[in-house]
């Protein structure tokens, strides 16, 4: 479906493709009602210049801020799988965290798999210390040595050898020697520091050795959503994860912000922000309009970087001298800007009230301009 000239520049390139879908089939005149019809909606939908979004953005985030429970945790059905939500996790995201409360990831897999093959890659997934292999230590005082029966059902369930085993405690404890027989592992001190404490102190070491899997990736969890199973994780490594044959990368998330900045770049942290914030608003069954939450989240990444709505991050970025001085330490930032001679246009709010001057916004945004009689 074509449209007209006099449409075609009134719309973004979005709602002209969404347009041109939907118009298929109609007749030339309906076509006319439905393009008049969104362009009235579209007109409605803009904001008036001189509109102090910002302001109209925190109000819209704020007051359905204040009716969220506080409720930390959401179960995903492992009590290991505590997800944050509700305020914890919108002020988290805000403030610009570098870490998180509870790091997760869903992880898309590649094609259709059966149930039995997705466990097999969620095990692949979760990082195995030495201490969920092993059946007991056996400690001998006389030799200086340690025992290590390893069970066989959990190697053969992460698809590892009593040898792999043996090699990856021989990188981790250097002063001693390593011997395997069957299923079990000796270990046996060396050195002048070999002592019974040392002994112990080896033994409690071996149980936090890793072994297999993705670092960070402490629990995982099969679900099957819609028509496929995807694995649910408690704790993030998106480099690593993304490495893996088997997983569909373009799918794949993390709700940890700076480790997709740093994998995905700036956009993808953006969208993370919109995405997060919504899904915890919607969980709370509160109505908040999308182009608030987009504000936030530009504001946060318009520089590249992700910075927090707090004084270290969004308030520090002012390009205002008056309007950082206002806020905290103002002798601080007042003796800097003098001393590198900064220049303020008196272009926002703060300023301007501090001057004692009408503010930019609303009637306060135009100029008059007029030719007065002699």
């Amino acid at each position: 479906m074509n449209i007209p000239k006099e449409y075609l520049n009134e719309f973004p390139e979005k709602i002209i493709d969404d347009l041109k879908e939907s118009g298929k089939g109609l007749t030339d005149s309906k076509f006319k009602k439905v393009l008049e019809k969104t362009l009235e909606e579209y007109k409605k939908a803009r904001i008036t210049p001189g509109e102090c979004v910002g302001l109209v953005g925190a109000e819209s985030i704020g007051e359905p801020g204040t009716q969220m429970t506080l409720n930390t945790f959401h179960f995903a059905g492992v009590s290991e799988m505590n997800v944050t939500m509700g305020l914890p996790r919108i002020i988290e995201i805000l403030d610009g965290r570098k870490t998180i409360s509870t790091p997760m990831m869903e992880v898309y897999l590649k094609g259709k798999l059966s149930g039995e093959k997705v466990k097999a890659h969620a095990l692949m997934l979760k990082e195995t210390l030495l201490g969920v292999v092993v059946d007991e230590f056996n400690i001998d005082i006389a030799d200086l040595k340690i025992d290590v029966l390893l069970k066989e059902d959990k190697l053969t369930e992460r698809s590892l050898t009593s040898a792999t085993v043996a090699n990856v405690i021989k990188k981790a404890i250097k002063k001693a020697t390593v011997t395997k027989e069957d299923n079990t592992v000796t270990v046996k001190l060396t050195g002048k520091d070999a002592s019974l404490n040392e002994l112990y102190r080896t033994k409690e070491k071996l149980k936090d050795v890793f072994v297999s899997g993705i670092k960070g990736i402490k629990e995982v969890l099969p679900v099957k959503r819609k028509e496929e199973f995807i694995i649910i994780t408690a704790g993030s490594n998106l480099n690593e994860v993304m490495a893996l044959d088997f997983v569909d990368t373009t799918r794949t998330t993390s709700n940890d912000l700076y480790e997709v900045h740093a994998v995905l770049g700036v956009e993808a942290a953006r969208q993370l922000i919109i995405d997060e914030v919504m899904k915890v608003m919607e969980n709370q069954g509160l109505n908040v309009d999308v182009r608030h939450i987009m504000l936030v989240a530009d504001t946060m990444c318009v520089n590249g970087n992700i910075k927090g709505i707090t004084r270290y991050g969004v308030v520090s970025e002012k390009s205002s001298a008056l309007a950082r001085a206002s806020f905290e330490t103002p002798v601080k930032h007042i003796l800097a800007a003098a001393l590198t001679g900064e220049r303020d246009e008196l272009t926002s709010v703060v300023e301007n009230v501090m001057l004692n001057q009408p503010v930019p916004l609303g009637t306060g945004l135009p100029g008059l301009v007029t030719e007065v009689k002699k």
